[in-house]
């Protein structure tokens, strides 16, 4: 397939389709180059609030070591499965067009790919990130798919490209996904289950608590659907930073509880993934 046939980014400046391979280009001539590994910095200067918006590099590869060992192998198997179930390109036979709003260092695209060949099924896989050491990880590892350094509420995406979005523990921009989804298009939005977790949370708090599990209504969207998959992991102490790092606890954890987990051998706690499908109206 010539890159020219998979088109799915406009200009992040002026909002024209952009077009070319190696450089990409627009009507107003506006350009942006390929990088080595295979993406575009689609992000402008003036919407970075940082030099390096998003996870740090050291973030990124401990998530990827933790992702690549397979621990959260149910919500891979789960979200090709219903990407393969709910994703129905705009015509017959068609390649299926997905939208990752969030993708990360693209563990969750590789295996929606991996389940779209095994089935035999056409895939055109477009994905973004603010954070710029995540998306070059996903490009050099899912060459046939196209990747860019971007925000969730400035998506560089054509209006009405979607068939499918998914968007797995990332900012919900709705206005965005409204957009760049055709008329009937789908969308996968994932978050915690209620135990998801739990044991690691017993750890780092006095008080654990569950995650909430809501109904929620978005407006220009229905409810179609949901999923929710479950198990128990066992994380071992060298992988127990990178767990603990993937989480927003992170961020807000006392550090008295951070430090009784690092000094765990080993962690044995559930997982729970809720899979919310909506339609655009």
């Amino acid at each position: 397939m010539n890159l020219n046939e998979f088109a799915p980014w406009q200009c992040p400046l002026c909002g024209a389709p952009l077009a070319g391979d190696v450089s990409l280009k627009c009507a107003r001539n506006h350009s942006f180059d390929r990088a080595k590994e295979g993406y575009w910095h689609l992000l402008p200067v003036q919407s970075m609030r940082t030099k390096a918006p998003g996870d740090s590099k050291e973030m990124v590869a401990a998530r990827r070591a933790f992702l690549n060992a397979g621990y959260y192998g149910i919500f891979g198997q789960a979200a090709g499965e219903l990407c393969l179930e709910y994703g129905q390109p705009a015509a017959p036979g068609a390649a299926l067009h997905l939208l990752d709003a969030g993708c990360g260092e693209g563990w969750y695209d590789r295996c929606i790919a991996q389940q779209f060949a095994k089935a035999g099924r056409p895939l055109q896989l477009a994905g973004f990130d603010i954070a710029k050491p995540a998306v070059r990880l996903a490009a050099k590892a899912l060459p046939a798919a196209r990747y860019a350094v971007a925000s969730s509420f400035s998506q560089p995406v054509r209006t009405g490209w979607a068939d499918l979005l998914l968007n797995c523990f990332s900012p919900f921009a709705q206005e965005e996904f409204q957009r760049v989804l055709r008329p009937g298009g789908r969308m996968i939005y994932v978050v915690p289950g209620a135990e998801h977790l739990y044991q690691m949370k017993a750890v780092l708090y006095d008080t654990p608590y569950k995650n909430p599990v809501q109904e929620v209504a978005y407006p220009g969207f229905r409810a179609i659907g949901e999923r929710e998959v479950q198990g128990t992991i066992t994380v071992p102490h060298d992988q127990l930073e990178a767990l603990f790092a993937m989480t927003p606890y992170y961020w807000k954890t006392p550090r008295d509880g951070a430090a009784r987990l690092a000094a765990l051998p080993e962690l044995t706690t559930d997982i729970a993934f809720r899979f919310l499908l909506f339609e655009k109206l």
